[in-house]
């Protein structure tokens, strides 16, 4: 078997087509025979396949998922859509199953997936958001204020995908094209209005939103990240970039705090409005943040013709502001009045919305103050100590680890920053995966010292240890952020997912410790 579970969100009505008629429309080459077979779903898991689905077989770095073609014909697949090596192999593993066979698979995946699911028929409103940073806030910021308006919205993020009161746990941030284009076709049934969606550079690099045109595409930022995926910012950067060309989106929107920013909203080749946080900075929108505190951001978005909002969101750090105001900007860009969206955040004393993992103040109204955060980049770390540092008055604590099997060039980064923003650093174990633990953990600890020689550091393998360490050293007054899990719910070594929540694990710790929550 290959691929993951079957929790994906798919439409629980699907219209048969002919297999014929899919043959035909993108010019596969048919093995096998096609008359009287319809399909109704397509999915790239053997163990996902349900009754009538194409099964689609992409090489892998060990296996070709055409090895799985059996399992997927025991599950009910009506045909394999393969490349040829792929088509060899189903000969083998499961013969007279009908295989369709092109270059590319996976670039074939988005518009064969959109043929299936009919989701060029699609009435939501599709808001994509890309970026370093943010992207799973702004999209939850999205469904937030689009349930304040009254209206069924539905998101993918790095933490799940909703539709409504459906949602299931997320494997990827962006899901792969033939789960999003189920979810499209699930969000018609249930009348969605409008649908957030996270797409990582990853994802336009691997097809995964071929076969989609949004409505408006959000930019938030580029930082130091993925330089394991790709050799350089520019290259990073452009990555992202193709996500605002005119076959992806029809609007951007672009924070313009950074250069990037500024270099994206010059370049696209789409309507583009731009937001800033910067009093120094021209844009089409402006953000001015007001008080900051452990529960709560306020902030005025001013635009063009004098349009002005003022509100709060209900999480900590300026950047939030900015996330928030994105989001905002977005929805008046699809078309939705800033007067109504105003109305609603003063009926209800500002942003309703609940990011899991991001932030997350897991601490109760006595004891030190503890945030879990999915932050895992030095920008990430930068600004959310920095968020921290603004209403703390006694001592923050960092406690972090870093990916094992992920780009290793931000390690000392990542560390120079903790020890410069907090008053002490206790370095842990975060998915070390097939490195050695050991060794992530010294080269985090090398860039804290190397930046502050004289900061307070302690080295707890064990992540649940870890906080208890971090918890005996705080007191009233205090605070902890515990950055890199956020809503995960394991702990990956050497391949084996050890269940693990960092959200539950502080939560018993503070109760242990006698804070209660």
């Amino acid at each position: 078997m290959t691929g993951t579970p079957a929790t994906a969100l798919r439409p629980q009505h699907p219209s048969a087509r002919a297999l014929r008629g899919l043959a035909d429309e993108f010019g596969l080459d048919v093995r096998g025979d096609l008359e009287h077979l319809e399909v109704t779903g397509v999915t790239l898991s053997s163990k996902a396949v349900r009754p009538g689905d194409l099964y689609v077989g992409l090489p892998g770095r060990n296996v070709h998922g055409a090895s799985f073609a059996g399992d997927a014909t025991e599950r009910g697949a009506v045909a394999i859509l393969t490349d040829a090596s792929g088509a060899a192999l189903a000969a083998e593993t499961a013969p007279g199953l009908p295989v369709l066979v092109t270059d590319d698979a996976r670039a074939a995946l988005g518009p064969v997936a959109r043929w299936i699911f009919r989701t060029d028929d699609n009435a939501a409103t599709l808001f994509a958001v890309t970026g370093t940073n943010g992207k799973t806030s702004v999209v939850y910021l999205l469904y937030g204020i689009l349930d304040q308006l009254g209206l069924t919205a539905g998101l993918t993020s790095t933490a799940e995908r909703r539709i409504g009161d459906e949602a299931v746990t997320s494997s990827l941030t962006t899901p792969e094209a033939s789960e999003l284009h189920a979810l499209l076709a699930r969000a018609r049934e249930l009348e969605a209005r409008a649908i957030g969606i996270e797409v990582s550079a990853q994802a336009l690099s691997r097809h995964r939103v071929d076969g989609v045109v949004f409505d408006v595409a959000g930019f938030t930022n580029l930082t130091h990240d993925h330089f394991d995926d790709y050799a350089s910012f520019e290259e990073y950067y452009l990555a992202k970039r193709e996500l605002f060309e005119p076959e992806r989106s029809k609007r951007a929107v672009v924070t313009v705090d950074s250069e990037w920013g500024k270099r994206l909203a010059s370049e696209v080749r789409i309507p583009v409005t731009t937001l800033t946080t910067d009093p120094e900075v021209a844009a089409d929108w402006r953000v001015t943040v007001g008080a900051e505190t452990a529960t709560h951001t306020d902030f005025v978005l001013e635009g063009p013709g004098g349009q002005r909002l003022e509100t709060r969101v209900p999480l900590l750090g300026w950047y939030m502001a900015a996330n928030a105001a994105l989001a905002i900007v977005m929805l008046v860009e699809s078309g939705i009045d800033l007067d109504r969206i105003a109305h609603a955040l003063r009926r209800d004393g500002g942003i309703r919305a609940y990011i899991p993992g991001r932030a997350e103040r897991v601490s109760g109204e006595r004891g030190p103050l503890v945030y879990i955060d999915y932050g895992h980049s030095p920008d990430a770390f930068l600004q959310t100590l920095g968020a921290i540092r603004r209403f703390v008055e006694g001592k923050l604590i960092m406690l972090f680890g870093a990916d094992g099997d992920r780009d290793t060039t931000k390690r000392a980064e990542m560390g120079a920053i903790a020890a410069r923003g907090a008053d002490v650093v206790v370095i842990t174990d975060f998915h070390p995966r097939t490195e050695d633990p050991a060794a992530i953990r010294a080269a985090l600890i090398a860039g804290a010292r190397e930046a502050v020689p004289g900061r307070e550091i302690h080295e707890v393998a064990d992540p649940r240890a870890a906080f208890r360490a971090a918890l005996a050293l705080a007191g009233e007054g205090d605070a902890i952020l515990y950055a890199g899990p956020g809503h995960e719910d394991y702990h990956e070594v050497n391949g084996v997912k050890i269940p693990y929540s960092a959200r539950d694990d502080a939560r018993q710790a503070l109760r242990e410790a006698g804070w209660a929550e």
